[in-house]
């Protein structure tokens, strides 16, 4: 175990050792303010689009189901008659010496330029897809695609880009950990943000009090998907038989792991640092049981070569009483 994922384990566990880091907390928590406060009373610039703008993030560092909420929305809006398109900061990824941003991304862009997760959404939505480190850049390069609403990934502490909604994603099972700021705990930003949001999302039945009304949405596996030819499967029958190896480099692992037993597979567990890029030492397990792999992960292993890998398709499966929220906020911003 690598020492940020030892110290993300402490952050969610409450571990006493922690509050060693209180004056570098306070550090934390003033720079955010200060850094809040400049876009806020004008001292920093913020450009606002010509069209609507919808931010999904999250307060805490680790998975929390935001990319699967994504998607959703971004179905939802062209269901919905919008012309959607997504933008993202493309962690993990990085041009090439002279190549540059915004970078548009589809389902064969190089993992290394684009990330994982941009990718993963462009393959899920069909949508236009672009990268950009600057976010209001990268939304410029959308509406000039033709979109008229936007999606901002993981896009809550960038406040440079304008924006119409925030919704912010939380784990239910992990909730806000021992509930202090970076490097004393796993938020980004105070828990008071959460009262600034227009809405707060709990992935799954939430384990805490949260601080502010919520809505509960849950991530429902929808299909299998061979990571050898792409050919789809039914959930059952299985497409494979017998206990297989289960791979995953998110945020929050074991809630991968938890979803393959619900399903009824004898799972191995094989857990590796969120955006991890694997290698195909790494997948050999030296047998010939099955590999079971999240969405995410597979972007970055469809080019090794393994014959019995299988991809489990998550989908958001919101509320209807915040789909109808959302709807009528959709009409006022139309």
């Amino acid at each position: 175990m690598s020492l940020g994922e030892r110290w993300l384990q402490a952050a969610y566990g409450g571990s006493a050792w922690l509050r060693l880091l209180g004056p570098l907390e306070a550090l934390y928590r003033r720079v955010v303010a200060r850094r809040t406060a400049a876009y806020r009373d004008g001292r920093r610039a913020v450009w606002r689009a010509d069209v609507p703008v919808i931010v999904v993030g999250n307060v805490t560092l680790g998975g929390t189901g935001k990319s699967p909420l994504v998607a959703w929305l971004a179905r939802h809006l062209s269901e919905r008659g919008w012309r959607p398109g997504i933008v993202s900061r493309g962690y993990g990824g990085k041009l090439e010496q002279g190549a540059g941003y915004p970078l548009h991304v589809t389902t064969d862009t190089p993992i290394a330029h684009s990330g994982d997760e941009p990718r993963m959404l462009a393959r899920q939505t069909g949508v236009p897809v672009v990268v950009d480190p600057d976010r209001p850049r990268g939304a410029r390069a959308l509406c000039e695609l033709g979109c008229d609403i936007l999606l901002s990934d993981d896009g809550l502490q960038h406040l440079a880009l304008g924006r119409d909604m925030e919704l912010v994603v939380v784990d239910g099972r992990r909730g806000f950990g021992n509930g202090r700021c970076l490097p004393a705990g796993p938020l980004r930003e105070p828990l008071s943000r959460l009262h600034e949001v227009d809405a707060v999302l709990i992935n799954g039945d939430a384990t805490f009090a949260p601080p502010t009304e919520a809505w509960t949405f849950r991530l429902a596996p929808v299909r299998w998907r061979s990571l050898a030819d792409g050919r789809e499967w039914p959930l059952e029958p299985l497409p494979f038989q017998g206990p297989a190896h289960g791979v995953a480099g998110i945020g929050n692992p074991q809630r991968f792991f938890a979803t393959l037993e619900t399903l009824g597979i004898a799972v191995t567990p094989h857990a590796f640092p969120d955006h991890h890029r694997f290698t195909s030492r790494e997948l050999n397990f030296g047998d010939t049981l099955p590999v079971v792999m999240t969405a995410k992960d597979a972007e970055k292993c469809d080019s090794l070569a393994l014959e019995n890998a299988w991809v489990l398709e998550v989908e958001a499966s919101p509320p209807p009483d915040f789909v109808a929220w959302l709807d009528r906020r959709l009409s006022r911003l139309r």
